[in-house]
């Protein structure tokens, strides 16, 4: 099995984490998260090296244009990125990289690297999506309408993935992304199959015109 890189990427309040930490705990031998790096201050109960790697914002800047980040992306006044070198790490171990980031990021990756299968986590309703913004703060139109601006940026990006998950079911939202990863695994092997049973045959060939 060759790894790759899945992204995951969806609205605010769509669910994507959850279905990325479901995967996570489902398929610790095959599956990582790639841990990203952030300018923002650490939230209560989050870790260093474990929810984020806590970066001062000249320190973020200094490792971007090095070209130790894959992608990165200002969001709300913070920065944030994924380093290399935590995705060949995990590519090394034999493991499939897991990225939860914004459209921003997703696109970066994908013009930089073939070895990338993208999935775009899509609410089940206008007003699935409303009730779930309004939970995460007030009901004031001035905080909600920025939130609905983003919502309907990320959602115009849907077409560019390769994938369209809706979360209607979680559990099924979970079940068609594990779908997806396995159905990519396969791909990959098939065609190294492919390819070495070709390279068999030519052999086999070359040797009968001796």
């Amino acid at each position: 099995m060759k790894p790759f890189l899945l992204i995951l990427s969806a609205p605010t309040g769509t669910g994507k984490t959850t279905i990325a930490k479901a995967l996570l705990d489902a398929r610790p031998d095959s599956l990582a998260f790639s841990i990203s790096a952030t300018t923002r201050s650490p939230r209560p109960g989050e870790r260093e090296g474990h929810d984020y790697f806590f970066l001062t914002r000249d320190e973020f800047v200094r490792r971007r244009d090095a070209g130790q980040f894959i992608e990165w992306a200002e969001y709300s006044g913070n920065l944030y990125g994924t380093p290399a070198s935590e995705v060949e790490r995990i590519l090394r171990s034999g493991r499939h990289v897991l990225l939860d980031i914004e459209i921003q990021g997703a696109r970066q990756i994908r013009a930089r690297r073939p070895d990338v299968v993208s999935v775009f986590v899509l609410p089940p309703s206008v007003e699935t999506l409303l009730a779930r913004l309004k939970s995460r703060g007030t009901n004031a139109p001035a905080e909600l309408r920025p939130r609905l601006e983003r919502a309907i940026q990320e959602l115009e990006a849907a077409g560019e993935y390769d994938y369209l998950v809706v979360n209607d079911d979680r559990d099924q939202a979970i079940r068609d992304v594990a779908a997806i990863l396995d159905a990519e695994s396969l791909r990959g092997e098939r065609v190294r199959a492919a390819q070495e049973l070709r390279d068999s045959l030519r052999r086999v060939a070359a040797e009968m015109r001796i």
